[in-house]
């Protein structure tokens, strides 16, 4: 089967649950999307008020509590919300990739501590976070052990330590003051490889059809560990041809809705996975709008969806949402949009109606063929 890029588009729509809301509870919806991008706190909130019918944030807030979904340092070394039967094999692949990112880099290596310093105090670290610790708790413990402060021994271990981030509050339930608490299920390092199987299959699951090159982009795991898994997995899944007779892999069974398939408009929160899953982001992003929504130091806007594709950008204002089109939309595109804008607006004013206010610098840098503040 050749796969057509509006085809993918549609895999990836109907498997991240944005062809239509779905009547899902909290839990099982994240574990149908596969992973939450949670450097932002709210972005878990408003991906799954894109995605769900009747979507109650209290919801998420009593998974979080409940730890049915966590929050963690994971896939690109950045945080994730996902389920908490996902958590001990996607921990577990990303390990080393996790420890590199902070044991090899220069603010640890010149500080003098050493790889092995860090594997010493890992178990201490483990026992004392028998339940939520703050970063002044565990800094304060590491003084004791080891007779003075080092702040790089906790900058490294709350990356690469089996650690979840325990709520703190506030409207979405993690305020500016992390807290960390042990998971409370490991994975051996001997199960590495059934592990990075486990997160292969899952994103191919929540993504696919999808390149190695793709499976690399969203775990940054190297692309011969992607090609291993998949050789391992020989039987669950299937190689399928994409646009260009690109080599794509897809776990047999999986939905491929029809191209024609309609793609309703919606308000994707900041570093939406959808935005970030692949090496192609033209899936999603068109080519031409990737440097506008994805900034130089990493920061992903808020995006406009329309059939299925980014469109612009948005940010709350004080009379609802500031919507800036990179190109001129049809009038349905805006009714479709004023609709869901009315929505968002009554959904954030019970939280924090002027979510990502911090990143409101970005829009005197964006072109635009037309701004409109809707629903208005």
């Amino acid at each position: 089967m050749s796969l057509t890029a509006r085809r993918l588009n549609r895999a990836t729509l109907g498997r991240q649950l944005l062809l239509r809301r779905e009547p899902l509870d909290v839990a099982e919806a994240v574990r149908r999307v596969v992973a939450l991008q949670a450097q932002e706190a709210p972005s878990p909130y408003l991906a799954l008020w894109n995605r769900l019918a009747g979507f109650d944030p209290a919801d998420l807030d009593a998974a979080f509590a409940s730890r049915a979904v966590v929050k963690a340092t994971l896939l690109r070394i950045t945080l994730h919300a996902v389920h908490a039967d996902d958590y001990p094999a996607f921990h577990n692949a990303m390990v080393p990739s996790l420890r590199a990112s902070r044991l090899h880099d220069r603010r640890y290596t010149t500080t003098g501590l050493t790889i092995a310093d860090a594997d010493a105090i890992l178990p201490q670290l483990l026992a004392f976070a028998d339940r939520p610790r703050t970063k002044a708790e565990v800094e304060d413990v590491f003084e004791a052990r080891m007779g003075e402060r080092q702040p790089r021994m906790w900058w490294a271990l709350r990356t690469f330590a089996p650690l979840l981030h325990a709520p703190t509050g506030g409207p979405w339930s993690f305020g500016p003051r992390s807290s960390f608490v042990a998971a409370p299920a490991q994975l051996p390092p001997e199960r590495q490889d059934a592990s990075t199987q486990w997160v292969v299959r899952r994103y191919l699951e929540g993504f696919g059809p999808a390149s190695v090159q793709d499976a690399a982009q969203f775990t940054l795991l190297r692309r011969p560990v992607i090609r291993a898994a998949l050789a391992s997995l020989a039987g669950q899944v299937e190689p399928l041809e994409g646009p260009g007779g690109a080599e794509l892999f897809d776990v047999p069974g999986s939905p491929l809705p029809p191209e024609d398939t309609p793609a309703p408009p919606r308000l994707l929160p900041m570093w939406d996975s959808t935005l970030l899953a692949y090496a192609d982001r033209s899936r999603v992003i068109p080519p031409d709008y990737r440097r506008l929504v994805t900034r130089n130091n990493g920061d992903v806007l808020p995006t406009l969806l329309v059939d299925g594709h980014v469109a612009g950008v948005w940010r709350p204002v004080e009379d609802g949402i500031e919507a800036t089109a990179f190109h001129q939309l049809p009038r349905k595109a805006w009714t479709g949009l004023a609709e869901e804008a009315e929505a968002l607006t009554s959904f954030l004013a019970g939280r924090d109606p002027m979510v990502y206010r911090r990143y409101t610098h970005w829009w005197s840098k964006l072109p635009s063929a037309e701004t409109r503040v809707l629903p208005a």
